[in-house]
């Protein structure tokens, strides 16, 4: 893509303040009409042992918004000159660093995952200038992701969400006259069919689990319905051992930084808001909370200076105080699961066991719902309506009772009793 020679806005970091016990960076830059500007940007960070982390926190946010702020202004000269000589695949990764800045870590990461593979591949063998992308140009795109490469449904669409979204962008300031994804025909969402594991697969493996590094993650994971993000993100205030509560506020996630770099990133958010949920505590979970918690304090006396003291707020943690890496879980469980001889599930299907372990125990899918922390009941009915085989019975029996239907047989058998008592 052509750079003009526009003057650059630069952005420093004004000051870092603390508002409701979380890091703030202050910016501050000039507009290009000359008027200074101060954002706050949220590090995510609290203030309590973080001040090291937050300023390069700061330092991270500042060099995204210089750069979003940069190919802005690049973006508002080319409109006006030559946006017609812009090719689609260039628009997209520079639309994914426009936007880089107003997205999560996690979301940024899998776009930019989808805009490697397939679509680079396919749009740098295809060259289309983005004023002649047509919708016939990414039909044909989805066609041979569907046939070529064997890509299911549901991943097509997460191309064309991306797609969508960036021709949005480019429609929205004016350089296509319309977006021509929106006149795609998407293909049909295929229904998901989760895997989950029968009580007596959930004792096995946690009794085969035991002293397993993943053996109390495991275990509140599945007695919890939670997922990867919400278990690693667990910290020592998540849990009230006197008012026997868990409550779910923190995630853990990782991403791909540039160059492929592999980052741990910990926030104080949820998937959603239904996802900020409060549970009861058993006790049976509290008193191997807390003794796993005896273990932690045992390690950091053994390794001293040593041990990591980045992550002393979270509950998992390795023997040197580095918190469990996401993709360490994923693949640690999967050999478990094949040293234990048990069926090959996801990690993440211990959330569907939960789920339909309650279901076989009667309990209501809006409870579930509420227990998951799904954002709404259509996800919950959605992925687990085929298992509600209880409230298929009963609205069986409710039926059978309430039309009176009769055994015909043993009626004309009453019938011609009841007449030879008579005769």
């Amino acid at each position: 893509m052509v750079t003009e020679n526009l003057q650059q806005i630069k952005v420093s970091v004004s000051s870092l303040v603390v508002r409701n016990g979380i890091y703030q960076a202050v910016l501050e830059y000039y507009d290009e009409n000359g008027k200074r500007q101060q954002p706050w940007r949220s590090t995510g960070l609290k203030e309590r042992g973080n001040k090291k982390q937050a300023m390069q926190k700061a330092e991270e946010i500042r060099a995204n918004l210089e750069k979003e702020l940069n190919l802005k202004a690049q973006n508002n000269s080319k409109s006006n000159n030559n946006s017609s000589d812009i090719l689609f695949i260039e628009y997209l990764f520079y639309w994914l660093e426009i936007i880089k800045c107003n997205v999560e870590a996690s979301t940024f990461t899998s776009y930019r995952q989808i805009a490697n593979n397939h679509i680079k591949k396919y749009f740098t063998k295809n060259p289309i200038k983005l004023v002649d992308l047509s919708v016939i140009h990414i039909q044909n795109f989805y066609n041979e992701l569907m046939t070529k490469c064997n890509l299911s449904a549901n991943t097509v669409i997460h191309h064309h969400a991306l797609i969508r979204k960036c021709l949005d962008y480019a429609f929205k300031m004016d350089i296509i006259p319309s977006n021509p994804a929106d006149k795609i025909q998407r293909p049909k969402i295929e229904q998901f069919i989760s895997s989950f594991y029968t009580e007596s697969e959930l004792n096995t493996l946690f009794e085969k689990s035991k002293n397993d590094p993943l053996e109390l993650i495991i275990l509140v994971t599945a007695f919890y319905g939670l997922r990867r993000s919400e278990v690693l993100g667990l910290q020592w205030d998540s849990f009230d051992f006197e008012n026997k509560t868990i409550t779910i506020k923190h995630t853990v996630t990782i991403t791909n930084t540039e160059g492929n770099n592999r980052k741990i990133e910990g926030k104080d958010r949820t998937k959603n808001k239904s996802s900020y949920r409060t549970l009861p505590l058993f006790d049976n979970i509290a008193t191997k909370l807390l003794e796993f918690k005896e273990k932690q304090e045992a390690f950091k006396k053994d390794f001293g200076n040593t041990y990591n003291k980045q992550f002393l707020e979270y509950v998992f943690v390795n023997t040197q105080g580095k918190i469990i890496r996401p993709d360490y879980v994923t693949q640690h469980f999967s050999i478990l699961l094949e040293n234990i001889g048990l069926k090959h599930i996801r990690f993440h299907d211990l959330r569907h066991s939960c789920a339909s372990l309650l279901l076989a125990k009667g309990i209501p899918m809006k409870s579930i719902q509420e227990w998951l922390g799904h954002s709404n009941f259509s996800t919950t009915a959605n992925l687990y309506a085929h298992l509600d085989s209880n409230s298929k019975k009963k609205s069986a029996e409710v039926l059978y009772n309430a039309l009176k239907f009769t055994d015909t047989k043993k009626e004309n058998e009453e019938s011609e009793s009841s007449s030879s008592t008579n005769n």
